[in-house]
């Protein structure tokens, strides 16, 4: 059964994403930015690969928990095609590089330490998206 969010399954998602990027923090002193995560699992593969791998199944699988617990599958949908997602990620590697993080690393883990780098980054890509949107949405007219 397809089913959508509602705000209880948002709250809750978002309370289990801020619980395992204060775990990870609390008992390993990593930063939850998954940029840095799945870097650390290509090639040279890194000592602590072990943690990386479980954090990252936990992202791909929870999904299929969350089906298997009776809360449904969610309804996804992507309008780009594959030219567009891939030009999409090649923009988000060059800004992760430049701006030395990514999204989650800046905008959950930096936030909640009060960096001042991580809110001038987060106001930046937050900013940036909002444009994209707006351009691509009403603009371009796709």
């Amino acid at each position: 059964m397809l089913t959508t969010f509602t705000p209880f399954q948002s709250l809750c998602g978002g309370a289990l994403i801020g619980l395992s990027a204060t775990l990870l923090m609390l008992l390993l002193g990593r930063v939850a930015g998954v940029t840095g995560i799945v870097a650390g699992l290509l090639p040279p593969v890194s000592h602590d690969w072990t943690w990386r791998a479980a954090f990252l199944a936990g992202m791909i699988f929870s999904p299929w928990l969350y089906a298997a617990a009776g809360g449904g599958v969610i309804a996804i949908g992507i309008s780009a095609g594959p030219a567009m997602l891939l030009a999409s990620g090649l923009i988000v590697g060059v800004g992760v590089s430049y701006g030395a993080g990514c999204t989650s690393g800046h905008g959950i883990c930096g936030l909640a330490r009060f960096s001042p780098r991580s809110l001038a980054a987060t106001l930046t890509f937050m900013a940036t998206a909002a444009a994209t949107v707006y351009f691509v949405r009403h603009v371009w007219g796709t």
